[in-house]
């Protein structure tokens, strides 16, 4: 027969079990690959899982060791904000539609680019502190994210703005396109400006995350603003992020900053503030490709 305290060892062997399914559930998790929301601040989690074990913990902070590359990690999210959802390109009128973001995250207030996509836009160059990066734009398969970009150019919108995420070496991409980012390390609200809008998903079947692609962060489907990621190595996502262009000129600059490593206080993932910053002059959209 049963005693009370071979009960008691059940209930505590119960509890125990119960607490290591929970963790296993939350490791799980953990071991995907995130890129920071744009709009609404967010960290996304995509479809790649690695198997090594997470990397836990912010900043400088000791962290679980992993058995082979560590991934990215996602700390807690917020679903995407309510409110209109844009449509998506209407190749018929050969028009966009960018609603308001409804999510109240800080933004840099340009008002709404044209409904009618930009098509004469090829090529777009980012001139950094550390020289240009020149990208060959996907104009006839992202139209909309095309015609974004360049209106946003015209308004100066990324004029001296910071590059807030750099990656480690397991996930190759530098994040750049919040305009309030400090990228000391320090700013808990890097990652979360936007330009007060949002568009539609284009071009991912078949979509590739190979070196020298750029493409949109975002918060969830449909939630694309102006925050992008120029990926210097090759990364398995899932085909989530708008792809728009390819870099031409200038990933020479992005493996040298890699190489510097990133400043302490990041997302505990490996990834964060690079080390030697890189800080957006200007961007320019021409016509010629």
């Amino acid at each position: 027969m049963a005693t009370g305290k071979d009960r008691q060892k059940q209930l505590a062997r119960e509890h125990y079990e119960r607490q290591q399914q929970a963790r296993a559930q939350r490791q799980l998790r953990a071991k995907r690959m995130a890129i920071i929301g744009t709009s609404v601040g967010v960290v996304i989690v995509v479809g790649a899982i690695f198997s090594a074990v997470a990397l836990l913990g912010g900043g400088d902070t000791k962290s679980e060791a992993a058995s082979a590359t560590p991934s990215a990690s996602a700390p807690p999210s917020a679903p995407p904000s309510a409110g209109p959802q844009p449509k998506p390109y209407d190749a018929a009128t050969d028009t966009c539609d960018f609603v308001a973001d409804s999510a109240g995250g800080p933004a840099k207030d340009v008002g709404l680019p044209p409904a009618k996509a930009d098509t004469a836009a090829k090529t777009m160059t980012i001139a950094t502190n550390h020289g240009d990066i020149v990208v060959s734009l996907a104009t006839g398969k992202a139209p909309c994210a095309v015609s974004s970009f360049a209106y946003l150019a015209k308004k100066k919108y990324f004029d001296g703005s910071k590059c807030h995420r750099l990656g480690p070496a397991s996930f190759p991409m530098l994040q750049c396109g919040d305009p309030l980012a400090k990228a000391d390390g320090k700013n808990p609200t890097d990652g979360q400006g936007g330009p007060g809008y949002r568009f539609a998903d284009e071009n991912l079947s078949g979509a590739k995350y190979t070196r020298g692609v750029v493409a949109m962060a975002n918060s969830g489907a449909n939630t694309n603003g102006s925050q992008f990621f120029i990926i210097f190595g090759d990364l398995q996502l899932a085909p989530n992020y708008t792809p728009f262009g390819t870099v031409t000129k200038g990933l020479k600059i992005l493996d040298a900053v890699s190489k510097k490593g990133v400043l302490p206080g990041g997302m505990g993932d490996g990834s964060g503030a690079p080390k030697d910053p890189v800080e957006i002059k200007n961007v320019t959209i021409s016509g010629k490709s």
